[in-house]
């Protein structure tokens, strides 16, 4: 087994050394369906973009990933498929010119839309699309007036409680609602047919009772602004306006994300900007250079990955032996420190007394750091720290960064420090609780406390450690899993608590420890791996793939290393797994590891089939047989 272990990491360090590009990042595809691609094609017709090199590229991508029964899917175990995906795709392919309504495949497409419900069963995403474009009228009364981006932080909800994703998304549609803004887009084919018979049942989200009863404590809290109505409605259109402007990135996109830079570019239009305004050609350019080549075709992706690859692939690296002089290290590490933070975002709000210094998920990124980014920079950052004052000083700086995060409760947030309202999880909003808070979770505060338990001198995050750390055991699930938010889903939440625990120095017989060990060891799967469906999250609860993934096996695989002094029967086939399977290629390979929305949007790493299995077989190698 130990020549096995040593073949496997050796051939994984080359493959991820022949990947690194010049600049010293990694560029592996961050991939999530087809949403992008049909989205773009959409966004071009409405801006009367002539394209067709890329029209044709993403309309060969999105075709190449329909089903024999007409239906796309967002993973390989849905069901039949995804009524809002198959939505986004049959509109978008019509619109390209390339294909007809009366082609045999558009055909199937429109029977299964039908067939599950038409229009009425597309996510609140998909609906905001096709009302931005023509295709539904806006609802009579949409859930929350502009004038509410003008309450303030004292009230008992502001446009700052939302989560940064939630507010970047939301502020533009909220300025095209102000107008009941639309384009018609020329040539466009007539959905009407996919409506169902009640044109209510469209928006049956905005009338559940908790949500209008917050929506009325919205409408009372605007009609007691002081002010002239008139007043201050400008206000809040300029300030809406104001706010999309200053956060644009040098790329044209806002915050770098694809959703929100397609909704400001409809927020402008309804604001009087010209189709070929240079703001709105910059934003389009920006999403372009998103693009990536996915098995032989032309993708956009929803941001660009390279910070979240560099950081994990240099840590790994690392773990497997590569010293902190090595020329891809170095290269690496220079790649990252030009890119830590240094400017004030929306995250100052929450957290006043901090200095920027964190990192982001994507190249362009900014103004919005995140926790897990940053922790995971800083890791592969600290074997260097000794040596190099230059990357000290910015490590130094990216500790305090991520202390600083730390919510009241002791977990760690994705985003922004306390933005954690459980009400608002009652706004007529489809995945309220993933979309419009961002409050602690198992995963992010498993992997952050990992970070300050291994990567710090431990005294000046003993503190924190220990509220992350008794925070992280009482959201234990009664089986001894842990819930992962980000990734799929209880292997991942598992893992990052239970090397989490082990690095804040909590005994591998905890029982608590030793709950979520059984819990692991009884998912294995017979052929050492193991794997857990997207549906997982939906449910929340643990639902099996019915087959194994590099990916979840070297997490698992990882875990149990962590809080095991000898390697067991269960490690041994895990780690067996990994080196049998490393090269082979089935449908398991493109299987999403992360979760952005439940049941509309997952997170393909094409990354992450290399550098994990390379980090578990790492760790395996370290702590048993170079003791």
């Amino acid at each position: 087994m130990t020549q096995y272990v040593k073949n496997e990491i050796d051939r994984l360090i080359m493959q991820l050394r022949s990947d690194q590009q010049t600049d010293g990042s990694w560029h592996y595809p961050f991939e999530i369906g087809i949403t992008p691609d049909a989205f773009m094609i959409i966004l071009l017709k409405a801006l009367d973009i002539q394209d067709d090199q890329l029209n044709q590229a993403l309309a060969e991508r999105i075709i190449s990933r329909q089903e024999k029964n007409g239906a796309w899917k967002l993973f390989h175990d849905e069901q039949d498929g995804n009524v809002s995906l198959t939505i986004e795709a049959y509109y978008a392919l019509l619109l390209s010119g390339l294909h007809q309504e009366n082609d045999e495949h558009m055909e199937k497409a429109r029977q299964f839309i039908s067939t599950n419900g038409g229009l009425s069963k597309a996510s609140s995403i998909t609906k905001m699309m096709l009302i931005l474009t023509g295709q539904l009228k806006w609802p009579r009364i949409f859930p929350v007036p502009i004038e509410a981006a003008l309450l303030p932080p004292t009230f008992p909800i502001s446009m700052y409680d939302l989560s940064i994703y939630a507010r970047v998304n939301f502020l533009p549609l909220l300025l095209c609602s102000d107008h009941k803004f639309q384009i018609n887009i020329a040539s466009a084919p007539d959905l009407k047919a996919l409506l169902p018979s009640r044109s209510d049942d469209l928006w049956e989200e905005f009338r559940c009772e908790e949500g209008r009863s917050l929506v009325q404590t919205i409408y009372y809290g605007v009609k007691n602004l002081i002010g002239l109505p008139s007043l201050l409605h400008k206000m809040a259109v300029e300030g809406i306006k104001k706010y999309m402007l200053e956060r644009i990135e040098q790329d044209g996109t806002l915050y770098n994300f694809f959703s929100a830079t397609f909704f400001m570019i409809f927020a402008l239009l309804s604001q009087g900007h010209s189709k070929k305004d240079p703001i709105i050609l910059k934003a389009v350019d920006g999403l372009k250079a998103m693009s990536t080549i996915v098995d032989g075709h032309l993708h956009i992706q929803y941001t660009r990955p390279e910070i979240w690859n560099t950081s994990l692939i240099n840590y790994a690296l690392q773990e497997a032996g590569l010293e902190p002089d090595d020329p891809c290290v170095q290269r690496a590490n220079q790649y990252l420190i030009a890119r830590q933070q240094t400017k004030y975002g929306d995250w100052q709000l929450h957290n006043p007394y901090a200095l920027p210094g964190g990192w982001g998920f994507s190249d362009g990124n900014t103004l919005n750091p995140d926790i897990d980014d940053t922790a995971a920079t800083l890791r592969s950052l600290y074997p260097t720290t000794p040596t190099s004052p230059s990357i000290k000083n910015a490590y130094n700086r990216g500790l305090a960064y991520v202390l600083s995060t730390q919510n009241d409760d002791g977990g760690f947030p994705a985003f922004e420090k306390n933005v954690d309202k459980k009400w608002l999880q009652v706004l007529p909003i489809e995945q309220a609780e993933f979309f419009l808070t961002d409050p602690s979770t198992p995963d992010l505060t498993g992997r952050t406390l990992e970070f300050l338990g291994n990567f710090t001198n431990g005294i000046q995050a003993t503190s924190a450690m220990r509220k992350a750390a008794k925070w992280l055991l009482h959201a234990q699930e009664k089986n001894g899993s842990w819930y992962g938010r980000w990734g799929i889903c209880y292997i991942y939440g598992t893992w990052a608590a239970l090397t989490g625990l082990r690095a804040a120095g909590e005994v591998s017989n905890h029982p608590f420890i030793q709950k979520a060990a059984k819990w692991l060891m009884s998912i294995q799967n017979e052929d050492g791996g193991w794997g857990e469906s997207c549906t997982s999250d939906i449910g929340k609860k643990y639902i099996p793939l019915g087959a194994s993934t590099l990916t979840q096996t070297a997490w698992a695989v990882d875990a149990l290393i962590s809080i095991s002094l000898t390697p067991t029967p269960a490690i041994e086939k895990g780690i067996a797994y990994l080196i049998r399977e490393g090269q082979s290629q089935n449908w398991t390979n493109d299987y999403p590891a992360g979760q952005g929305l439940p049941g509309y949007v997952y997170m393909h790493y094409h990354s992450y089939r290399l550098l994990f299995p390379l980090l578990a077989l790492s760790h395996y190698r370290g702590k048993y047989v170079y003791k």
